[in-house]
């Protein structure tokens, strides 16, 4: 089986992000981000570029989730699409394009904050499934391979 990919973006969040609404209900967010560019140099050096403004969007609890946790100037890695789509300007056709999130959260290696594992994920999973949400645990046969003694060849 092979690994399902998508396109990813990482950068910052330009705009104060705001949550509009489709005419058919459906939550949206919107924000301005700017993605960081920079060019090395024959010594090995970086030389930072100026970064490139982009359109991004995100739709239903992803939408919700991402006005109530980013601001302006967050750090954030997402994955999605790229949508290109044209608008009238001045009697003039004008080609664009946004970045669609199908997920997105803060940048780990440029972001500090903590994690709140409390109780609240393990009960809205019993809530949800009806079962413990315990951790995930290997298949018995995974297992079995990996406590077994290394294969050494000569």
């Amino acid at each position: 089986m092979s690994i399902d990919t998508q396109q990813a973006i990482t950068g910052f969040i330009a705009t104060e992000p705001r949550l509009t609404y489709t005419d058919d209900g459906t939550a949206r967010f919107y924000a301005r981000i700017g993605i960081e560019h920079s060019q090395q140099n024959p010594d090995g050096s970086f030389t930072q570029l100026d970064p490139s403004f982009h359109d991004m969007s995100a739709f239903r609890r992803a939408a919700e989730e991402g006005v109530a946790r980013f601001h302006k100037g967050d750090k954030f890695i997402a994955t999605g699409r790229v949508r290109e789509y044209s608008y009238e300007k001045d009697g003039q056709s004008v080609a664009a394009e946004e970045f669609i999130v199908s997920r997105f959260g803060h940048d780990v290696a440029r972001t500090q904050y903590e994690v709140d594992h409390g109780p609240h994920r393990d009960s809205t999973m019993r809530e949800a499934t009806g079962r413990d949400a315990s951790p995930f645990d290997a298949p018995a046969r995974a297992r079995a391979q990996s406590d077994a003694a290394p294969a050494v060849s000569i």
